[in-house]
């Protein structure tokens, strides 16, 4: 389902996903010390453009913790909440589950990016 899905995903929501993704990353990026948080961004752009076939491992440290919650309180929450709204509209369909569950997946990681790799 990797090579199918993703193309599938990319034409049926995966590019608006993507480009909010890049949308948050370019804000970062404005100014100097919000750049790190945009790198992150744009990583987690590319998994939101093809989200199948790789998973997302989390750990991290107290700098990881403190990034996450500044993030929660500027972007995460939005994104996290994009993501939700489009997994359970496509959960509503048996077809829909796989994409909802990629939606999902991005939503835990829009909620927690510093300290996941993405594998």
């Amino acid at each position: 389902m990797g090579c199918l899905g993703n193309i599938l995903w990319f034409i049926f929501g995966g590019a608006i996903s993507g480009l909010s993704w890049c949308l948050a990353g370019c804000l970062w990026c404005i100014t100097i010390i919000g750049i790190p948080v945009g790198v992150q961004c744009f990583k987690i752009a590319t998994l939101s453009f093809f989200p199948f076939e790789k998973e997302v491992h989390y750990g991290g440290d107290a700098v990881s913790v403190i990034l996450n919650v500044l993030w929660i309180i500027f972007s995460g929450f939005w994104l996290a909440l994009e993501h939700v709204i489009f997994g359970a509209l496509l959960c509503i369909t048996i077809i829909g589950i796989p994409f909802g569950i990629q939606h999902f997946k991005l939503a835990k990681l829009s909620l927690m990016p510093f300290g996941a790799e993405i594998v």
